[in-house]
């Protein structure tokens, strides 16, 4: 299921379920305060032709944040970053490269348009105006972006999509809506 919807931050997104799919890629801890993603996808580019089965030519920056990290944020909290691309299967599986099982959920998903170092104050948005706004919770999931053709790092004309997961609030109104299968 695909919804449009527009924001008053001049952002599109959209809600979609993702599909269950299989990365390839390489990881490393960090910290908002000690970010270290330049040194992440460095380490991947290098090694991203022995990957030969993969799916398209779509990146994937994947975050795996611990439960709670935006409950009380705070710059020096470590997670987990992933530079990846989806594959059809784990059966060639380059060395210094690992696996990564992006599970099934749904998402909002907004379209970023601008120079990557100014993303900040997009993520801020969702994170602070957009989502509690919302009829969603942030859901303790992968949180990515998809970088694809229009992505070029530093350029104003840059476009990645930003994934955040979600869960529907539990409302009493859902509750009769999903018991009936209609409104009440």
């Amino acid at each position: 299921m695909i919804l449009i919807l527009t924001s008053p931050f001049n952002m599109e997104h959209r809600i979609e379920t993702l599909t269950k799919k299989k990365l390839i890629g390489k990881r490393m801890k960090m910290t908002f305060a000690n970010n270290k993603t330049v040194d992440l996808w460095r380490s991947f580019m290098p090694g991203l032709k022995e990957i030969q089965n993969n799916i398209g030519t779509d990146l994937y920056s994947v975050q795996i944040y611990p439960p709670l990290f935006f409950d009380n944020f705070n710059p020096h909290t470590q997670f987990e970053k992933w530079a990846t691309i989806e594959v059809t299967d784990f059966n060639m599986v380059p060395d210094k490269m690992e696996t990564f099982n992006l599970i099934n959920g749904l998402y909002a998903v907004f379209l970023y348009k601008g120079v990557a170092s100014m993303a900040a104050k997009t993520f801020s948005y969702i994170l602070t105006d957009w989502l509690p706004n919302s009829e969603y919770n942030l859901d303790n999931r992968p949180h990515f972006e998809i970088l694809g053709k229009r992505y070029k790092n530093e350029d104003p004309e840059s476009e990645e999509e930003i994934w955040i997961p979600i869960k529907l609030i539990k409302t009493e109104y859902n509750s009769i809506q999903n018991k009936t299968g209609q409104e009440s």
